[in-house]
């Protein structure tokens, strides 16, 4: 007979999963309708959010069904104060590119959030400027030009011809 203890985070890992999993469920649901009264995108407003839930939805039915529980490794690092610190770190700075990115623009919201992010990892000045500011333009062209999902420039308007 198996320990109960054993098996208590199996069983919370699953209705943890499952649970999420019903919040993909009626995400989906309320995500399914939406129209906007125009679209500037060619695939729509709703496509994004779908493709997101079903691939969490994926996720968490490997999760559900998974033979073993997920445990913790020794080789793992700890959740210790520096590990914090980064991980608030990192939302903080997704806080600041959200709230510059329509008046700065994309590139330079990226450049604003991208730099300190790779100095927080431990990058050096120039390899993580040249690194932050090469994928900034790239993912704007990429975005903007190849995939036709048009992204502010903010500032930098004033180089569109």
């Amino acid at each position: 007979m198996s320990n109960p203890n054993e098996d208590s985070p199996m069983i919370l890992q699953r209705i943890f999963a499952l649970a999420l999993l019903a919040m993909c469920a009626a995400l989906a649901v309320m995500a399914w309708p939406y129209q906007a009264a125009f679209s500037y995108e060619p695939v729509g407003p709703r496509a994004y959010p779908l493709l997101v839930l079903g691939l969490m939805g994926l996720g968490l039915l490997y999760l559900v069904f998974r033979p073993t529980p997920i445990v913790r490794k020794d080789d793992e690092p700890e959740l210790d104060r520096e590990t914090l610190i980064k991980i608030t770190a990192c939302v903080g700075l997704l806080i600041v590119f959200a709230a510059t990115f329509e008046a700065l623009g994309f590139i330079l919201s990226a450049i604003l959030v991208g730099l300190p992010m790779a100095r927080l990892y431990g990058g050096r000045w120039l390899q993580s400027a040249i690194v932050v500011a090469g994928m900034s333009i790239f993912l704007y062209w990429l975005f903007d030009r190849v995939m036709d999902v048009p992204l502010p420039l903010g500032l930098l308007s004033v180089l569109e011809n």
